[in-house]
């Protein structure tokens, strides 16, 4: 049943105020069919919102907006010691996660207390420690806006790169994604190398002993969004090539860098900013996290043009300091201005 004039406060985890036109909420495939037949007889525009935990919303949200809430998943034998995890796009992400690992199937331990709903996870390809979402996921199901198709896409056909896919890109506002196939692993395969994970864990660390150490780092690092309104990373770490990595190193020996197989260097976007010294800097209803300079936080009563007035501040002082221009991470979904559609 769709519903008018919905606020969506509450519905992003920013807390930014932001109204839908029109919002239905989908609990199976034919709910989300008919959805895009109503969207595409009447043309509205369309919006996909899942969990809101890293979407910037503007005031108005005009057409149709759809919240996916198919909440199934089930595992299938695949080849020798995997299996295959089925998960329809309304699961929670991170109950996914622990209900795996309890489970004792490896590949998405890492991705522990990402906030959001699974549906969200391949627009971002969503990573965290050292690992990616591509590096498990087998295939992705959806339903198009052309005629409402079913549509089951590859991992090569959805484009993946670092924080992106090709729904941020051909397939924005064309799909909803159903559904999700990983392939997951009994095999022990802990991805220790990042940070201080090796030394938060056993020495034969379970699935669950990982969840564990990355939702405690987490939780030391990033605000709690039921806190303090965010949408985790607001920015993703910029690649150069390495002459301009060397010649930053040159300057900034501490600068904390990651070599990339392909020649180029993965920067710190959170040490960049908090060497421009805005971490914890505030800006009337917005600011820099105090303890994350790669979150930027909400405080409340403000808007996505107050926060997204920050976000330019932070990358023009990165750009002028170091020559590096940081990119959003968010998508930022609505309009400025209310009108009816």
């Amino acid at each position: 049943m769709i519903q008018h004039d919905v606020d969506l406060t509450a519905a992003n985890t920013l807390g930014l105020p932001a109204t839908a036109e029109r919002l239905v909420t989908v609990t199976s495939l034919a709910q989300a069919h008919e959805a895009l037949v109503e969207a595409e007889r009447h043309d509205w525009p369309l919006t996909v919102i899942g969990g809101g935990s890293n979407l910037v919303l503007e005031p108005w949200l005009p057409g149709l907006v759809v919240r996916p809430a198919l909440t199934d998943y089930w595992l299938e034998p695949a080849d020798g010691d995997t299996v295959r995890v089925h998960v329809g796009a309304g699961v929670n992400w991170h109950e996914l996660v622990v209900a795996m690992a309890e489970r004792g199937l490896w590949g998405i331990e890492n991705l522990a207390l990402i906030p959001g709903q699974a549906g969200a996870a391949p627009i971002q390809n969503i990573g965290a420690y050292g690992v990616e979402l591509a590096e498990v996921l087998e295939t992705v199901h959806l339903l198009e806006r052309d005629g409402a198709r079913e549509r089951v896409l590859g991992r090569d056909e959805c484009a993946f790169g670092y924080r992106d896919s090709v729904f941020k890109h051909a397939l924005e506002n064309r799909v909803i994604i159903t559904r999700l196939v990983l392939r997951l692993s009994h095999r022990p395969r802990p991805r220790l190398d990042y940070g201080d994970l090796a030394a938060r864990v056993p020495a034969s660390p379970s699935a669950a002993d990982v969840v564990a150490a990355v939702s405690a780092v987490r939780r030391e690092k990033l605000p709690d969004p039921a806190v303090l309104g965010n949408a985790g990373s607001f920015f993703t770490n910029p690649i150069v090539d390495a002459e301009k990595a060397q010649r930053l190193l040159d300057e900034w020996p501490d600068m904390p860098h990651f070599p990339l197989p392909d020649g180029h260097v993965k920067l710190a976007a959170g040490w960049l900013i908090d060497r421009c010294g805005l971490k914890g800097v505030r800006d009337g209803h917005v600011g820099v996290h105090d303890r994350q300079a790669l979150v930027l936080v909400h405080h409340g009563g403000g808007s996505a043009a107050e926060l997204l007035a920050l976000a330019e501040r932070v990358t023009a002082m990165v750009e002028a300091r170091f020559g590096v221009r940081l990119t959003r991470e968010p998508r930022v979904l609505g309009e400025a201005v209310p009108g009816k559609a």
